[in-house]
């Protein structure tokens, strides 16, 4: 094993609910051994490039409420293509040279269960969306 391979590896943490058998799909495998733990990995970095994605977008996203928060975030992720397209790169970059091989055999569907992934993520973290400027008033 390479090195960038290994050390891509070595520090993808764990996803215990995760499970894999003999069973799933292709697509299905792929996604819990690479793409779970690539999005945790990147968590952090996606919940900034999120905030940083609200405030060019003039911050209207504060302003919601938490059921018009939740439409906003699945819009950006399906119908903004370039906001899209950088959350791909930034766990598509993560990919081992073996991993991007078999990605690319089926980017399609595999990009839906990603950006699927990231959607959850987004979601499962809203408190940490919270406006800085209210935040820091307290």
């Amino acid at each position: 094993m390479n090195t960038r391979q290994f050390n891509l590896k070595s520090i993808r943490p764990e996803v215990p609910s995760t499970t894999i058998n003999d069973t799933m799909t292709s697509d299905e495998r792929f996604q819990n051994l690479v793409l779970r733990p690539i999005v945790k990995l990147q968590s952090d970095l996606l919940i900034a490039v999120f905030k940083n994605y609200v405030v060019k977008h003039k911050s209207v996203f504060y302003d919601l409420s938490t059921e018009k928060r939740i439409i906003y975030i699945e819009n950006a992720i399906q119908k903004d293509m370039k906001f899209r397209n950088a959350l791909k790169g930034m766990i598509i970059g993560q990919f081992t040279v073996e991993e991007y091989q078999l990605y690319i055999q089926n980017s399609s569907a595999l990009n839906k269960r990603m950006m699927r992934i990231v959607k959850e993520r987004l979601l499962s973290n809203i408190q940490l969306l919270e406006n800085p400027e209210l935040l820091a008033a307290v």
